[in-house]
């Protein structure tokens, strides 16, 4: 059962991390390919973990890293430079706290799992 669950918190984080990318990008660079983005949150989110376990201890320079990385993939994955990507990475956590607050609030999810709107 351990395995099923686990399964399905992967497939319901990739999915509201490629949601949320998907807004930012299509208002930062107007990019409307929803597959495009799944495949972009996915690269993301396995930088920032290699990026997190190999210097996230590091107190403010490890987050700090993991969260360039991450804006890295998008800047490389979408057009613009830099600042775009750090917009639609901005956008893309806003759009996720969003979904996770309106996920906990219909009690799919507990407050406390999001890890950001305490329980």
């Amino acid at each position: 059962m351990a395995l099923i669950d686990t399964a399905i918190v992967f497939v319901v984080s990739l999915l509201i991390g490629a949601a949320a990318i998907y807004v930012g990008a299509r208002i930062i660079v107007d990019e409307s390919d929803f597959t495009y983005a799944i495949v972009s949150a996915l690269i993301a989110s396995i930088v920032w973990s290699v990026v997190a376990f190999f210097v996230g201890w590091i107190p403010l320079l490890g987050p700090l890293l993991a969260l360039v990385a991450y804006i890295g993939v998008i800047n490389w994955r979408y057009p613009g430079g830099w600042m775009q990507a750090g917009g639609i990475a901005l956008i893309a956590w806003l759009i996720s706290l969003v979904i996770l607050y309106v996920l906990a609030t219909i009690g799919f999810i507990a407050p406390g799992a999001t890890g950001v709107l305490g329980s």
